[in-house]
């Protein structure tokens, strides 16, 4: 069966902390799916408004966490804010390419070329160019891509490598050692080249 290298998953939510560190407490506790259910229906942990929120949300979130290497749970959980922003964005790119891609491809052509800013013609440009490799990507909704583009460019700017999703001036970034250590240990290299954004 063909796996298509571009979903639109991400647009169910961007980086999402705090949401992020119960989710991966109950990851590295081994939750199993009574847990789950439990942590959705009855205890609404996450805080939203519907169970259907909170399932969306909680499903996006174990698809990102539940496949990273555990001592990047661990820095989510118990490191510092910048820390487990900077292992939640390497969490993203590993569970979207079209975060990964658009940064590699996009944001480090601007920095090659000293264009300091994104705009949103960029984010037109490059699902034109996904739709070259991906054809699929063709099919989606013109309200789903804008929502994919809109989640991309809060991702970054939460993740400070873009200073806010107004300006979307380009800020540099540089990794974290106990993030980069992890992602070199554990051969997550795609991540890794993403978020290392040098010229």
């Amino acid at each position: 069966m063909k796996i298509n290298r571009y979903n639109t998953e991400i647009a169910a939510g961007s980086l999402l902390v705090n949401e992020s560190h119960k989710v991966a407490e109950r990851v590295l506790e081994g939750a199993m799916k009574a847990d789950w259910q439990r942590f959705i229906h009855v205890d609404n942990e996450l805080q939203k408004r519907s169970p259907s929120s909170t399932r969306r949300q909680t499903r996006l979130l174990r698809n990102r966490l539940e496949h990273i290497p555990r001592e990047l749970l661990q820095v989510v959980v118990s490191g510092t804010n910048e820390a487990a922003v900077q292992a939640l964005l390497a969490a993203a790119i590993k569970h979207s390419r079209l975060l990964g891609d658009f940064m590699d491809q996009v944001i480090r052509e601007h920095l090659r070329n000293f264009e300091p800013c994104l705009s949103a013609a960029d984010w037109c440009k490059f699902l034109a160019d996904c739709e070259q490799r991906e054809p699929a990507v063709g099919l989606w909704a013109e309200s789903t891509k804008k929502k994919l583009g809109q989640v991309v460019i809060r991702i970054l700017a939460e993740a400070k490598y873009l200073d806010n999703t107004r300006t979307m001036r380009i800020t540099p970034v540089s990794v974290i050692p106990e993030v980069r250590r992890c992602l070199e240990q554990h051969g997550e290299n795609y991540a890794l080249n993403c978020m290392t954004l040098h010229p």
